[in-house]
């Protein structure tokens, strides 16, 4: 039986503008955790206005987007996990037809430089042609929403911004549907340190990697860390792409969602996640996060269906970079 969205639907009442999901949890072992960290700015501490004390931004939005893209791939086939064969995406490859990257894995997707920036100009030129309707006035979004679902469709989850002046002035902008970011509440340092020790010779010149050289490194504790998601129903029925194209973007997104949660939290080497309890829907209330393996075996005929949507049909379009 397929996965019944009706709950989704904006036949309903209320409106479901928003699907809202909380995911509570814990670091696999122990209760340490590194937080991300910014340049000049190391993790981000900030007061929480709401129960007092200080919250922590464990990963923000913009890793999250990059972690949620990174579940479709498979890293020793590189290539789409088996059950989103056929989802549009672009492929690029060397000059000898090896591999190289793709937008799936590009974190600028479609505005990845080994897309738009190599010699080969063929991509970048269809694009071109494929946009230049949409330079005069305000940008007709249903229109590059069904160019990008063409060539990328993960793309309209995660947004896009085509920064290229040849490509209707560098304003061809989606924001993105699906957002992440994980924080911590009532956190705590959890101060410690280390050496790099150098048994030859312990006074070396540590500039040139010699000598032993003392470090300190600042970790957390937390009462409680969650992971939000929030996917933007209004945005995704927004794009005009219709009944089955909504479908598929939103069974991808859950997709996402479900297999991170089941999978890889290792956000880094001392950030190693877990989840704690259910996955709890927000709003709207009456829906329920069907489980990854029903995803997993929904998706196949989402893409089918959309099959006429993609450019190449099912295949991926093939960028050759060259320098």
């Amino acid at each position: 039986m397929p996965i019944d969205l009706s709950a989704l639907l904006p036949d309903r009442t209320p409106y479901p503008s928003r699907l809202l999901l909380e995911q509570e949890l814990r670091p696999v072992q122990g209760v340490r955790f590194q937080p991300t960290g910014f340049p000049d700015l190391g993790a981000s501490v900030f007061e929480d206005p709401v129960n007092g004390g200080q919250r922590l931004l464990v990963e923000s939005a913009q890793s999250m987007a990059n972690r949620l893209e990174a579940v479709c791939w498979d890293r020793a086939a590189q290539d789409l996990a088996p059950e989103l064969k056929g989802l549009s995406y672009v492929r690029v490859l060397r000059p000898d037809k090896t591999y190289l990257t793709s937008s799936i894995t590009e974190a600028h997707r479609l505005n990845s430089p080994y897309i738009l920036e190599s010699k080969d100009r063929s991509f970048f030129n269809r694009l071109k042609d494929e946009t230049a309707p949409l330079a005069e006035g305000p940008i007709d979004r249903r229109k590059l929403a069904a160019i990008v679902f063409r060539y990328d469709a993960s793309t309209l989850l995660h947004g896009l911004f085509l920064a290229k002046p040849d490509l209707v002035g560098g304003r061809l902008r989606i924001e993105r549907a699906l957002s992440s970011f994980i924080e911590a509440e009532d956190v705590r340092v959890a101060a410690s340190g280390g050496v790099k020790n150098d048994a030859v010779n312990p006074s070396g010149d540590t500039g040139k990697g010699f000598g032993n050289v003392p470090f300190h490194r600042d970790e957390y504790t937390a009462r409680r860390i969650m992971a939000f998601f929030n996917l933007d129903l209004h945005q995704i029925r927004g794009y005009g792409l219709g009944a089955a194209a909504e479908r598929l973007l939103t069974l991808l997104a859950l997709y996402k969602i479900a297999a991170l949660l089941e999978g890889d939290l290792r956000l880094r080497t001392a950030c190693d996640l877990a989840p704690q309890g259910p996955l709890r829907v927000v709003r709207p209330e009456p829906f329920v996060v069907p489980p990854a393996a029903a995803l997993r075996a929904e998706l196949p005929a989402a893409i089918a269906a959309c099959k006429d949507l993609f450019a190449g049909a099912g295949a991926p379009t093939t960028v050759t970079f060259s320098s």
